[in-house]
């Protein structure tokens, strides 16, 4: 039996991520990214301790498109600064910090869900 969740061909699935970038849909994309259910968008960050609240003003743009943002810190779990986390929150934006790899296959288990989600992805 086939368990692999249906996802329509135009979501942006994550497909594998590492040697510093992904592959979303079947295209390869160098460095970090922000990953929404449309579209995939460079994203300026390298590593973790270099986020700043400027870093995800596309998520909050994106307004009620977004519910649930997974954001992949890099290799490890690292901790999101509480300022950060209540301006995302008053934004209407739940956030979920995890190393990168679980935030890809959260993210797609939540895209074949249809939730209203998005990744800020950093490159491993």
């Amino acid at each position: 039996m086939d368990i692999t969740p249906y996802v329509a061909p135009e979501r942006q699935l994550i497909q594998g991520y590492g040697d510093g970038g992904f592959r979303i849909s079947g295209v390869r994309h160098e460095g970090s990214v922000l990953v929404f259910p449309d579209r995939t968008l460079a994203w300026p960050v390298a590593a973790f301790a270099d986020l700043r609240a400027d870093d995800l003003a596309p998520i909050r743009e994106a307004g009620q498109a977004v519910e649930v943002l997974l954001l992949g810190c890099g290799p490890k779990q690292v901790l999101l600064p509480s300022a950060l986390r209540a301006e995302l929150r008053a934004a209407g934006i739940v956030v979920d910090v995890m190393d990168t790899g679980a935030a890809c296959r959260t993210y797609n288990v939540l895209l074949s869900e249809d939730r209203l989600v998005a990744a800020a992805l950093i490159a491993v």
